[in-house]
């Protein structure tokens, strides 16, 4: 119960972050080069405190080059659409649409021949039915649904290199700290050449300065969570109390309409999370 509760707390500080991002970006007062740069600062600090504390867990095998050199051009357009994506899509809505990764994670472990019973099968048929409820509903924003849903199938693919490279060849804080540090470089530069931003000046900002501490922090929080738990049951607690936030955010804060179908939607999508847990 407590790392669901750790979950739920990350959860909540990364809803406060991608909430500010919308709100600053859609007033011109930063660029998606920016924002992103921002949303991944912290993050690769936390990486960098993990590779010093644990020199001799801190493993890269040059061998992983050529999956790891995919694995980076993929995060680098995953990033830059789910910050396009959260600016251009309703809170609710995009929260929904992620949880599309997940069953197709599912799909794929299947289809590499891994053994699942009935329970994360049902999970998945529930989720992609509500989803697809939610396409079809005429009252629901369709704006930015494209570029959610390509960012929840471009996590299959990068999740699965990152799986596959820290089995066969790199630690975790290796892989994520080269990962991490492969992207703030590209959006420092970006951000300072294209968007003629300074990203580390919007640090000294306080809201700025929030908006990427609070992802950062949420990413701890949620790290120290799996430890009191099983993997799978807490990425469920991660993606259920992702949809709690986004419904309340986007309800209270950004005034979304039609709650009550939402609220309908994220129970059908919570139920489908949970049966995939329970394999």
């Amino acid at each position: 119960m407590f790392g669901i509760i750790l979950i739920s707390i990350g959860t909540f500080f990364e809803e406060i972050s991608e909430s500010i991002s919308k709100i600053k970006i859609n007033n011109g007062e930063a660029s998606v080069l920016t924002m992103a740069f921002l949303s991944l600062f912290w993050g690769a600090i936390f990486y960098v405190l993990i590779g010093i504390s644990k020199n001799d867990e801190f493993i890269f095998k040059i061998a992983s080059l050529p999956t790891f050199t995919i694995r980076a051009f993929f995060e680098i357009i995953q990033a830059y659409v789910s910050v396009l994506a959260v600016v251009s899509a309703d809170r609710t809505t995009y929260s929904f649409v992620r949880t599309i990764t997940i069953p197709l994670l599912v799909i794929v472990d299947l289809i590499l021949g891994y053994k699942m019973n009935i329970l994360p099968i049902t999970g998945i048929f529930i989720i992609l039915i509500s989803i697809l409820v939610l396409f079809m509903n005429k009252k629901i924003g369709k704006k930015g649904i494209g570029l959610a849903l390509f960012s929840a199938v471009n996590a299959v693919v990068t999740i699965s290199l990152f799986k596959y490279d820290i089995t066969h060849y790199n630690s975790v804080a290796a892989e994520q700290l080269f990962i991490s540090l492969i992207l703030l470089i590209f959006f420092a530069i970006f951000s300072i050449v294209r968007a003629k931003e300074n990203p580390f000046i919007f640090l000294t900002k306080p809201v700025f300065f929030y908006q990427s501490f609070s992802v950062g922090i949420g990413g701890v929080i949620e790290s120290f969570g799996y430890n009191y738990g099983a993997a799978s049951i807490m990425t469920a607690a991660k993606r259920s109390s992702a949809l709690f936030w986004s419904v309340l955010s986007g309800k209270v804060y950004f005034k979304e309409d039609n709650i009550k179908l939402k609220i309908i939607v994220m129970n059908l999508l919570v139920l489908g999370l949970v049966l995939l847990a329970l394999n």
